[in-house]
C-alpha cells in the first residue's frame, strides 16, 4: 500500500520480513533498547500483546514479524506519533494484527478490559527530574523523561491489563533497578528473567531486560550478559541477528 510521507517524515527499513517504519528525525525515533526488547519478549502463538507507550509501533512492528502472536495493541499518547504508527501499520498490511491506539496510560484500565493480554510490553521513559537534561522540544523529551507518566503508571497499568499469569516485558536502566524490583513486586508482577547489556566486555551495563509475571512464585532466572559492541562500530553476532542483518 502507498502512504503518502508527511513533511520531515522518512522511511526506515526495519529489516524483517519486509517490513519499514514511518519516523521523523526531527521527533524521537527508536534505539536499539526497542529492538532488544522485541528479541527479550516472548510472544506465543495465538497470544495477544499490549505496548505501553508504543511510540512509532516499532515494538508491535517487530513482534508481528518475530512472533506468531494473533494480535498486537499500540497505546500512545502523541497524536504525532500515533499518526505514523498507525500508517506504518497499514504500510506493511498488518492492520489484521496491530491496532493503534492514541491515549494515556495513566488511563490505559479505562481503555481496555481488565485482564485482557496475555503479554504486556513497555519501553517507558528512563529518566526522573533531576537525571540528565530534559530536551525542550516536548515530544523528545516525554520519550525520555517521566513527564507524562511514571514508572510506577506503567507497572500498575501492565499489572491491570495482564491477564494471571501473562508476562510483562520492559527494558529500563540498571541504576534504577532496585526501584523496578520494588514497584513489580507492590504491583504482584513477580521478576522472573533479567538480562543485563554491556555496551563493552569491560564497561558497566547501560540496559536491563526484565520479565515478570502476574502472581507468579518467587524464583528468578539472570540470563547471560548481552554485549553490544565486538569493538567500535562492529556489533557482535547477536546484536547482527536482533537487527536482523
Amino acid at each position: 500500500m502507498k502512504i503518502e510521507l508527511k513533511e520531515g517524515e522518512r522511511l526506515d527499513d526495519l529489516h524483517r520480513n519486509g517490513f519499514q517504519i514511518i519516523q521523523n528525525g526531527k521527533l524521537f525515533c527508536f534505539g536499539m533498547d526497542a529492538v532488544l526488547l522485541s528479541g527479550f519478549a516472548k510472544v506465543q502463538e495465538g497470544e495477544t500483546c499490549l505496548d505501553l507507550g508504543t511510540g512509532t509501533g516499532i515494538i508491535p512492528i517487530l513482534l508481528a514479524a518475530k512472533t506468531k502472536g494473533r494480535h498486537f495493541t499500540g497505546l500512545e499518547i502523541s497524536a504525532v506519533s500515533a499518526d505514523m504508527a498507525k500508517r506504518s501499520v497499514l504500510l506493511n498490511g498488518l492492520e489484521q494484527r496491530i491496532e493503534i491506539v492514541q491515549g494515556d496510560i495513566k488511563k490505559a484500565g479505562e481503555l481496555f478490559a481488565p485482564a485482557s493480554f496475555d503479554t504486556v510490553t513497555s519501553n517507558p521513559p528512563y529518566m526522573i527530574g533531576q537525571h540528565g537534561l530534559v530536551n525542550p522540544d516536548m515530544e523528545k523529551a516525554a520519550a525520555r523523561h517521566e513527564i507524562l507518566c511514571t514508572l510506577d503508571d506503567v507497572v500498575g497499568a501492565a499489572a491491570k491489563l495482564v491477564r494471571p499469569g501473562g508476562r510483562f516485558y520492559m527494558v529500563h536502566r540498571p541504576f534504577r533497578l532496585a526501584e523496578i524490583i520494588r514497584t513489580l513486586s507492590a504491583y504482584k508482577l513477580e521478576p522472573k528473567r533479567m538480562r543485563l547489556v554491556y555496551p563493552y566486555v569491560d564497561r558497566e551495563p547501560n540496559m536491563v531486560l526484565l520479565e515478570a509475571v502476574r502472581g507468579g512464585k518467587p524464583r528468578m532466572t539472570v540470563e547471560k550478559p548481552l554485549v553490544v559492541y565486538e569493538k567500535p562500530g562492529v556489533y557482535m553476532p547477536e546484536i547482527l541477528d536482533l537487527y536482523g542483518y
